[in-house]
């Protein structure tokens, strides 16, 4: 594995414990780090979590956790023990909202299915 695949998942495990039980605002009871991205020289991450809501919960939360980046990125450098963590930006992951939608889509098709039977069409 890569250096940057080695330090994103360590990252990930990192920033997940920090947000989950170091960061004490109400407003992050709601989030997971589902995964995080980092570049070829290691300088930046975009981490992305999912968070749970509505609209304005899910901005409020990322508001949150862009506010604390720099909170995490020490605690991620002195945990990790390293000279120089990424700079952390935060992102919304849209891949489970937009999977869970076409679930419900695609729910709604079979019950539409059942009942009009495609038979009743046919000659």
């Amino acid at each position: 594995m890569r250096r940057p695949e080695r330090m994103a998942e360590a990252l990930r495990e990192e920033v997940a414990e920090i947000v989950g039980y170091e960061l004490e605002d109400p407003r992050l009871v709601a989030v997971t780090v589902t995964d995080v991205r980092v570049s070829d020289d290691l300088r930046d991450a975009r981490v992305f979590v999912l968070v749970e809501g509505d609209e304005k919960e899910k901005k409020e939360a990322l508001t949150a956790l862009n506010n604390a980046s720099n909170f995490v990125r020490r605690q991620v450098a002195l945990n990790l023990d390293l000279h120089h963590a990424p700079h952390l930006y935060f992102a919304r992951d849209t891949v489970e909202e937009n999977a869970s939608r076409i679930e419900s889509l695609l729910g709604e098709i079979d019950i539409a299915e059942e009942e009009t039977p495609i038979d009743k069409f046919k000659d």
